[in-house]
């Protein structure tokens, strides 16, 4: 099996163009952040915050998450709730950031992200593909992009969902998970030493899937 990690900040464009790709290759395209951001939704509409005040590994025992690829597009099911939509809030993103950084939440998802590697061709994306996840894949890339660029983007695609929310807001929520997700001390955000740097400020979506897929064809052909 052929795996392909791409790890990189929030608001990159990681996942719209390893989605792209992984169409483009009839790989499956795996988005690892919407595995937490299933975890923090569920700890979420329990009342619980960003400080994480329970007994994390009890109520992991209430979560059942599934991925099932629906017209050749993930979609993720939290307790058997479609929850694809639900977990693309700033809030979802913030509690995302919260529970990545547990061991406990860690664990809990590794084996179902390595299991999906094991048996397909897989485009996957995160923060610890390279680095923890699949430390062996066939490639790595670490794809980033500038703040303004990022935030540009995430604001753009949150307005045209029509959530109400300010780019001030969002500029200092993908400051905070930058800072969040590369402090942590648990798998910490940060390039695998043999990762292709991949930098998309400037480019349309379309400009990042063709270089995306012409530097992989290069390398696995």
């Amino acid at each position: 099996m052929i795996s392909i990690a791409l790890d990189g900040p929030a608001g990159a464009g990681k996942s719209t163009v390893a989605k792209n790709a992984a169409k483009e290759l009839g790989f499956i395209y795996v988005d690892t952040g919407a595995l937490y951001r299933s975890v923090g939704l569920y700890f979420s509409r329990n009342g619980i915050g960003t400080e994480l005040n329970c007994d994390i590994e009890e109520i992991l025992k209430e979560i059942n998450i599934d991925l099932k690829f629906i017209n050749s597009e993930q979609r993720v099911f939290l307790n058997g709730e479609d929850v694809s939509e639900a977990i693309r809030t700033p809030q979802a993103s913030m509690m995302a950031s919260a529970v990545s950084a547990k061991p406990a939440v860690r664990a809990f998802l590794l084996e179902m992200q390595r299991k999906l590697a094991r048996e397909n061709n897989v485009l996957m994306d995160g923060r610890d593909i390279g680095t923890v996840v699949l430390p062996n894949a066939t490639l790595k890339f670490f794809v980033t992009a500038s703040v303004k660029e990022r935030a540009d983007r995430r604001y753009k695609e949150l307005a045209e969902k029509g959530m109400d929310v300010s780019y001030e807001d969002v500029y200092n929520d993908i400051e905070t998970r930058d800072y969040n997700d590369s402090h942590r001390e648990i798998a910490p955000l940060k390039p695998a030493e043999d990762s292709i740097m991949f930098d998309t400020t400037g480019n349309t979506l379309e400009e990042s899937v063709a270089s995306l897929l012409k530097e992989i064809k290069e390398r696995i052909n």
